[in-house]
């Protein structure tokens, strides 16, 4: 299936590339390679004149529940620079900085205010974790009638397992899934 993007009417929405988050270890795609996917896509659609998003978690001001959880959790105070968008994402002053306090980047943030205001009607999805910011975003997007791209090697998860299992089962219910290099063609 051919896919052509209106890039007036596109965001590309990164989730957590931040040093805290792209300094663990993930999979199927290391981080480094997602950071650098994801600065190809943000560069191919302001190029083109879409708008650019980059989410990013406030550590330390989350909602922390008692839970027993099996993925990593980072040991000890975060880094001064923690929450902050790793350089290699190449940030230009006109993106869209989102702060959030969830995993998803909607609940109690202006994401939908700005993009509403802006004409978007796409969004094309990638960051770290694909199965918990990606996703929580994801379905948020959709339930609010954003038509949705995920850029499957652009983003990324603490276990391949996790990140096929919402790319395979979760995603093409929403959306489309697509290679960077697929998406980064389809920019009109």
């Amino acid at each position: 299936m051919d896919l052509t993007l209106d890039a007036k009417t596109t965001a590309v929405v990164l989730i957590d590339l931040q040093h805290s988050i792209v300094a663990y270890d993930t999979a199927p795609h290391k981080s480094g390679d997602v950071v650098r996917r994801s600065a190809q896509l943000a560069d191919a659609l302001r190029e083109k004149g879409g708008t650019v998003v980059f989410v990013r978690v406030l550590i330390g001001e989350t909602l922390e529940l008692p839970v027993d959880v099996s993925f990593p959790r980072a040991g000890g105070a975060p880094p001064a620079n923690a929450t902050e968008v790793v350089p290699e994402t190449g940030v230009q002053p006109g993106d869209i900085i989102v702060a959030k306090r969830q995993w998803g980047a909607f609940h109690g943030t202006d994401l939908d205010l700005h993009l509403r205001r802006r004409g978007i009607k796409t969004i094309v999805l990638g960051g770290i974790a694909t199965n918990i910011g990606v996703e929580s975003t994801a379905r948020a997007a959709f339930d609010m009638g954003y038509e949705l791209v995920f850029a499957e090697d652009a983003m990324s998860s603490f276990g391949a397992e996790m990140h096929g299992f919402a790319v395979k089962n979760l995603f093409p219910r929403m959306g489309r899934v697509r290679s960077v290099e697929e998406i980064v063609k389809a920019f009109r």
